[in-house]
């Protein structure tokens, strides 16, 4: 027996929602038609976090700065795969708390909630611990060759 077909709606306009989904992204909230559109939209959402998120672009920069200098120091590939992987995951947490922070503020209108205080800061709460562990991360992995890099070009002097 055949499925009825489902009618597909577009979703109700509201002024606040006019004001982030730009033309590019008019029908962003359907299916991805290919592949290339699902990266088109993921590409779209971290351009939007960077341009917006002074937080993100924070991560960004500590992250170029670590796997930056991980290959000045010439850490092992091991080391270097671990500085990007939690480094990645900062910017992941990052993007995520972006998003939870968008639903919960178009969900209260910008009336106070403390349900939507508590998710806004849980979120925000899992980036600074992922922040913090990355830190650890590069400081155990980038201090030593860095303090012998630096040891040693006083010791030539």
């Amino acid at each position: 027996m055949p499925m009825p077909q489902q009618q597909v709606s577009s979703p109700p306009k509201s002024n606040s929602v006019e004001t982030v989904v730009t033309e590019q992204r008019g029908l962003s909230w359907q299916v991805a038609s290919n592949l290339f559109i699902s990266f088109k939209y993921a590409w779209t959402g971290i351009t939007y976090a960077f341009q917006t998120q002074r937080n993100f672009r924070i991560h960004v920069s500590v992250c170029v700065l670590a796997l930056g200098l991980s290959l000045f120091l010439h850490l092992k590939a091991v080391e270097v795969a671990v500085i990007g992987v939690t480094s990645g995951f900062v910017l992941a947490l990052e993007l995520l708390n972006t998003a939870i922070e968008s639903v919960v503020d178009l969900t209260v209108k910008q009336t106070y909630h403390e349900l939507a205080k508590i998710a806004k800061d849980c979120a925000a709460g899992a980036v600074l611990i992922a922040a913090l562990v990355a830190v650890l991360v590069a400081a155990i992995l980038l201090l030593p060759p860095l303090h012998a890099l630096i040891m040693s070009h006083f010791a030539a002097s």
